[in-house]
């Protein structure tokens, strides 16, 4: 077919490295910038077949969030908005992983298995964040589209939530929003104005596309919101000393902010798809409002909206084994609100969320958002339209589909494997062990291990009833995971 031909082509000038190998996480893939060119490309292709499958328009963001400047990713955007489904998340590692030879028979080989009708048109829209190396791997991406016949938008610099907006939009017809960045902008900032009445918030864009964006968008909060953007990308290093994630691990404000007792401040991180919040209290102590918080002060509002509408709608706080266990039990026995736990990861969060009438979700690191099921937004709008409805109700119910308007509801180190949730490890053989009979040595502990569905690293949890314990306990950890999984590089250092 001369279809494939193309492909043959262009495939060319996109070469594969040989014996280089990646696989698909959670974050879709990312790595150094100069090992990407040819996985774009085949995104580019994957994300053509699966627009051809669905019918639908499909999106792809260039991006590696909170990695450093010189890496880069990519990751694919179902229909809904949603992250591509897990089979199609298989079929990404199978295409960028195949030696140029044999990438057409890689590519058939998806074509046959999902039954594809190559006649069948395709829709694709394109982002990518500030990172110097995006232009020329986007320009990737769309050459793949381009050599199956694929249609493309490129939407050019974006945030994540923004290309996921995008693609929602254009599949449900305009009944999300207008499939633009002022229709973006329009929405979230007329919900957002309803439910606030904040008059200055400090923010960090991290030296990132989430910068740049909040520049556009403050003049949709007219003069309701003063904002003071710090980390904007006109000096500084992207992720650098700042960013959602630099804060979380630092226990500290960013680099450039000035923060005064009690000011509202917050954090992008690269993609700005991830945002943690954080305050000074009048003794200069630091305070972060991290994901576990933020899902807390979620469903606790709502649950006091649902109350005041008179709604019995069932809403749940799904978590992973990593949230904080007091966030957990405050959750459960105080709120009276019911947890899920699930594996870590935004895809796992996500489905599960979807089993409730509302489902909140955040990882602790800021990645998450609020689930509303279709029969719960009915319910809201119809009693939005009730003229009986009294007005306590009606100013509740107005606040819930404020809140539904707001919310974007679309989220080797292999040798470790865990069970539980994530809770307990399974391989290597003894791991499990150790970790046991160091957590008993601390009050209130609790410790897991896990591999990075982002990096190609282990992530250590612990937990302990003070933050030396917790960093005593996180340190000797680290070193079994290191001892006894095969750790590259020097041993991992105490905190203190």
């Amino acid at each position: 077919m001369a279809q494939f031909e193309e492909v043959s082509q262009k495939s060319k000038l996109h070469p594969k490295p040989e014996g280089l190998t990646l696989q698909y996480g959670t974050a879709g893939f990312r790595t150094h910038a100069k090992h990407l060119d040819h996985i774009m490309f085949r995104m580019g292709l994957l994300a053509t077949l699966r627009s051809k499958k669905t019918k639908s328009t499909i999106g792809v963001m260039v991006t590696a969030s909170h990695n450093p400047e010189e890496d880069n990713g990519v990751k694919l955007i179902d229909p809904m908005g949603e992250m591509v489904t897990a089979m199609w998340e298989g079929y990404a590692t199978q295409l960028a992983n195949a030696e140029q030879d044999s990438l057409l028979k890689e590519l058939k080989d998806i074509i046959e298995k999902e039954d594809i009708d190559m006649s069948q048109t395709a829709s694709v829209y394109v982002g990518k964040d500030t990172r110097p190396s995006s232009a020329s791997l986007s320009q990737a991406v769309l050459d793949g589209v381009s050599s199956l016949g694929g249609k493309t938008h490129d939407y050019g610099l974006v945030t994540t939530p923004q290309l996921h907006y995008m693609v929602c939009c254009c599949n449900t017809h305009g009944c999300y929003g207008s499939p633009t960045v002022e229709g973006y902008y329009q929405k979230l900032s007329q919900a957002f104005l309803q439910l606030t009445q904040n008059k200055r918030l400090l923010v960090d864009g991290a030296n990132g596309i989430g910068a740049l964006k909040m520049r556009e968008m403050e003049p949709f909060l007219r003069s309701e919101l003063q904002l003071v953007l710090s980390n904007d990308g006109s000096s500084g290093k992207l992720n650098h000393m700042c960013g959602a994630d630099y804060v979380k691990v630092q226990q500290k404000a960013p680099q450039g902010m000035n923060i005064a007792v009690g000011e509202r401040c917050c954090s992008f991180d690269g993609d700005a798809d991830r945002i943690v919040y954080y305050y000074t209290d009048s003794k200069g102590c630091f305070h972060l409002l991290d994901g576990d918080k933020i899902a807390t002060l979620i469903s606790t509002y709502l649950k006091e909206l649902l109350t005041q509408a008179g709604l019995n709608l069932q809403i749940a706080v799904v978590q992973t084994a990593y949230a904080n266990g007091s966030s957990t039990r405050y959750l459960e026995d105080v709120m009276k609100v019911a947890v899920c736990c699930t594996k870590t990861g935004v895809k796992h969060l996500h489905h599960a969320a979807q089993e409730y009438d509302i489902g909140v979700y955040f990882e602790a690191n800021g990645h998450g958002t609020v689930l509303f099921s279709k029969a719960a937004q009915k319910q809201i709008q119809e009693l939005v339209k009730d003229s009986d409805t009294n007005d306590e109700r009606k100013r509740a119910v107005k606040l819930l589909e404020s809140t539904i308007n707001l919310i974007n509801q679309v989220s080797d180190r292999r040798v470790i494997d865990t069970t539980d949730a994530e809770r307990r490890a399974v391989t290597p053989e003894g791991l499990q062990d150790a970790i046991d009979s160091l957590v008993k040595k601390y009050k209130s502990a609790r410790s897991f291990v896990r591999p990075s569905g982002t990096e190609d690293v282990v992530r250590v949890y612990a937990e302990a009833d003070t933050q030396e314990n917790a960093d005593s306990l996180a340190h000797e950890v680290s070193l079994a995971v290191y001892r006894l999984a095969g750790g590259v590089g020097d041993e991992p250092k105490s905190f203190h």
